[in-house]
């Protein structure tokens, strides 16, 4: 008449759909988490932080218009490297269902991973960094001077996945339908 209790807590096993759908969030959280590393490394690279990339003492001061331009190159560059990363990523996941959402939050994933980066980079500096006399003479120290330095990542994600998906299907022989034969 009615089913044993022992039959209705058994587990119901999990499709491969079922993973999908829990881990979409993934391809958004990821890239906001590595943001934090991302802006520490901007910090440890950049002029006006601990400038370990050129190393030379004139663009160690975050105030020294000289090194405003360098500083938002190394984010830059970061962010492009962070981006590619995560199109190539992307790119391996292309023929499963959903392509589109993954790349949708991949690409939302690398602003917020921007702008996080760059906010720790800020917190980097303020932390971490030299006590200068930048705040009373108007100048703001370790900044971003461009915000276009934050879409390369997204910016990359985006192109990066067309290209690869767009080369994936160029090689891609035409499928033989059955009339032919």
């Amino acid at each position: 008449m009615t089913k044993p209790t022992s039959n209705l807590l058994e587990a119901v096993p999990a499709t491969d759909a079922d993973q999908r759908d829990r881990r979409w969030w993934l391809w958004l959280a990821a890239p906001v988490a590595s943001g934090i590393g991302l802006g520490l490394a901007w910090w440890l690279l950049a002029p006006g932080g601990l400038n370990l990339i050129s190393g030379n003492s004139a663009l160690a001061d975050p105030s020294a218009a000289a090194g405003r331009f360098p500083r938002d190159l190394v984010l830059a560059g970061l962010l492009l490297l962070a981006g590619c990363f995560t199109a190539v990523l992307l790119d391996s996941k292309v023929r499963r269902p959903g392509q589109g959402m993954r790349t949708f939050l991949a690409v939302l994933g690398g602003l917020a991973g921007a702008l996080v980066a760059w906010q720790v980079g800020l917190l980097a500096a303020q932390w971490w960094g030299p006590a200068s006399s930048a705040a009373a003479s108007g100048n703001e120290g370790f900044t971003l001077r461009s915000m276009a330095a934050l879409l390369p990542w997204p910016g990359a994600t985006a192109l990066v996945t067309f290209l690869l998906t767009l080369f994936g299907l160029m090689g891609k022989q035409p499928e033989a339908s059955p009339d032919a034969r």
